[in-house]
């Protein structure tokens, strides 16, 4: 070990993993076989890091969360396999409330990101730079938050989508959609992230069906969820709808129309 570094002697370093100076390894924490551990990087008590991860220069991780509740009690932060998280980024471990930070493999986390508290990014996020995001948010898998996006504490972002850079979330973005605008409103569905991921073009279109209901066609949301139970055919996507928008406790981003006062098809006002 360099004299340029301090790492505590019950800290749990895997195989073949490459740590620059100037790095603190708190006693408390696991890191998998060939992680790379950048130089003025603080991994602190709690982190558990898989394997083939990245932290780059002045990123701390693992850090107690920024909630005045918070008394102490143990909790973790626990990184997947083949993340990276770029520089200056602040993640924090848990609280009694989940007892767990959760970044699933394959997240990419941008430089000057904050997660906080309790927060749960499924597998193949992306976080360009700058995003915040306050405790205990969930992000679906393959979901990217445009720079400088910051998402409200207990938020929900569904899987597949994008939500556009400089956003104020403030309400749960369901799955599939391209989120825009302020205030932040579905501005159509992300078929073009959909399509590189191998979605056929049946999916999209069923996909575009529903949110055509949720959205343009002037019903409430409860309205809404029994047209699409009625009129379009069982899939999982559609399933996944359903369930994200039935469990919104936060109720769901409305659609540019609705937010204007825009006459809607059917020639409600929505």
């Amino acid at each position: 070990m360099s004299k340029f570094q301090d790492i505590h002697p019950n800290a749990k370093i895997g195989k073949n993993v490459k740590i620059s100076s100037f790095v603190t390894i708190e006693a408390d924490v696991v890191i998998g076989d060939g992680c790379q551990i950048s130089s003025n990087v603080c991994v602190l008590n709690g982190t558990r890091m898989g394997e083939n991860c990245r932290i780059m220069p002045g990123a701390i991780v693992g850090s107690i969360p920024q909630d005045l509740k918070f008394e102490g009690e143990p909790s973790t932060l626990e990184i997947g396999n083949n993340v990276t998280i770029r520089e200056y980024c602040t993640i924090n471990r848990g609280t009694k409330a989940n007892f767990r930070t959760v970044i699933e493999d394959n997240c990419l986390i941008m430089a000057y990101c904050h997660v906080a508290h309790d927060c749960i990014l499924h597998k193949n996020c992306v976080l360009a730079n700058g995003v915040n995001l306050a405790g205990h948010i969930e992000v679906g898998s393959r979901t990217v938050l445009g720079g400088l996006t910051a998402v409200h504490q207990f938020v929900r972002i569904g899987e597949h989508a994008m939500v556009g850079g400089g956003s104020l979330v403030r309400k749960d973005v369901p799955p599939y959609v391209t989120a825009a605008r302020e205030p932040l409103s579905y501005a159509g569905v992300n078929s073009i992230g959909l399509r590189r991921r191998g979605f056929s073009e049946e999916q999209i279109n069923n996909i575009q069906d529903i949110y055509r209901i949720l959205y343009v066609k002037g019903y409430n949301t409860t309205q809404a969820l029994h047209q699409i139970e009625d009129k379009i055919m069982e899939t999982p996507e559609r399933e996944a709808i359903l369930r994200f928008v039935r469990r919104a406790n936060r109720g769901i981003i409305k659609g540019f129309r609705q937010l204007n006062g825009h006459r809607s098809s059917n020639g409600h006002r929505s």
